[in-house]
């Protein structure tokens, strides 16, 4: 289907979800989408599969049925799904001490600290200004979870949370490391745990055997009114957070070297390194494939009750609430998911769990409808959570349920 601009749609809906198209396309012609794509998974089978635009917008090169998209944060939740299948082969407790399984981490007043406070962003280790990261390499896994064991919490364990932007998945895929008998890093155990038996395109860590062809090309809030707009949806406690460098917002977000802007996304460095925080990309239908294989308890997981059980549990907050302190709104999380809360209402209840990423992209869970939910797209938003455009197909979608 052409729109404008030469711009065609493609795909298919199920009966009864033609209004998830409409939205899908009305992005398109009054919200500015470029390029993106939105598939949901309902009892293991697909009911939506679109997918359209540019995948390139100055190369008019066309969005294709297995173009790749980078979709940053999101990434931590399939980092998070892949702890979870080691706590399903028993590997991790999620009520242990991390230092019992990575004795290094008990240094500095982190000894107590469990693996539940860890991913619910209650360790005190989201800030980055002490942490050595000089080059882009830096960041990866095998370089990050050094410095991370050796760190001082920035607040007492326990009484508040901030988000972990940078560090949550790196800590993650050091816990899966240590815990493996195979001792794999995350992005292999990844692959042949969760994508290869799934027959699901999706990479922590991208190989060199893939086309930068197959690839999006991001693009960010380059104009001043839509930047200075976006600005001003922000917390006010962020913004001013932003204006202190030695602010827990600003120690814990602000990148100097800026390895983390959107344009490097575009080249190949930033993607090949293990950077589970933020560097996933795949196929938006193997995103919706895998988080749908979560919410249903796909049998060739290997998914054990009590693991699943753990996912549909509402977020616990720490002591002071769910203020988050770097993100300056309230959060739930737990297990190192999103979960289902007042200011960011997904799946039918708190059962739900999935995680956004910044300009827009978002995975997510649904068990009590056994629903697997992907968005993502190349022209960015401003912030995470709640994007306009991914608001309306997920409104589109429950309407159809």
């Amino acid at each position: 289907m052409i729109i404008k601009d030469n711009l065609s749609i493609r795909g298919f809906v199920a009966s009864g979800f033609e209004s998830v198209k409409e939205e899908f396309i009305r992005n398109f012609s009054k919200r500015g989408e470029v390029g993106a794509a939105f598939t949901v998974y309902i009892n293991n089978e697909v009911v939506v599969d679109l997918w359209g635009g540019y995948r390139n917008r100055h190369t008019r090169e066309e969005w294709k049925e297995d173009t790749l998209v980078q979709v940053f944060s999101a990434t931590k939740g399939f980092a998070a799904l892949a702890l979870c299948l080691a706590h399903s082969r028993s590997y991790i407790n999620y009520d242990e001490k991390v230092s019992t399984y990575w004795p290094e981490f008990a240094q500095n007043g982190k000894e107590s600290i469990t693996v539940r406070q860890l991913l619910a962003h209650q360790a005190g280790l989201s800030p980055l200004n002490n942490l050595g990261i000089d080059v882009l390499e830096d960041l990866d896994t095998s370089r990050l979870s050094v410095s991370l064991a050796t760190s001082k919490p920035a607040w007492d364990v326990g009484k508040i949370h901030g988000y972990h932007a940078w560090t949550i998945g790196t800590l993650i895929g050091e816990l899966i490391k240590r815990t493996d008998p195979k001792h794999r890093t995350l992005k292999d155990f990844f692959q042949e745990e969760i994508a290869e038996p799934l027959n699901a395109e999706f990479y922590i860590g991208l190989p060199a055997s893939i086309s930068k062809k197959r690839i999006t090309t991001i693009e960010g809030i380059n104009h001043p009114i839509q930047l200075l707009r976006g600005i001003t949806k922000l917390p006010r406690k962020m913004l001013f957070g932003f204006l202190n460098p030695r602010s827990l917002v600003a120690t814990s977000l602000v990148d100097p070297k800026k390895f983390v802007a959107n344009e490097n996304f575009n080249h190949r460095p930033i993607l090949s390194i293990e950077f589970p925080s933020g560097n996933g990309l795949g196929q938006v239908r193997a995103m919706a494939k895998i988080y749908g294989a979560f919410a249903s308890g796909e049998k060739i997981l290997g998914l054990s009750k009590e693991t699943l059980n753990e996912l549909k549990k509402e977020a616990v907050p720490p002591k002071s609430g769910y203020y988050d302190h770097v993100n300056c709104i309230n959060i739930a999380y737990s297990l190192g998911f999103w979960k289902h809360f007042s200011g960011m209402q997904f799946g039918r209840s708190e059962s739900s769990f999935g995680h956004p990423g910044a300009g827009g992209s978002f995975c997510f869970a649904d068990p009590d409808e056994r629903l697997g939910y992907a968005y993502a797209m190349n022209k960015h938003g401003f912030g995470m959570a709640n994007e306009p455009r991914e608001l309306a197909l997920r409104e589109a979608l429950y309407s159809c349920l």
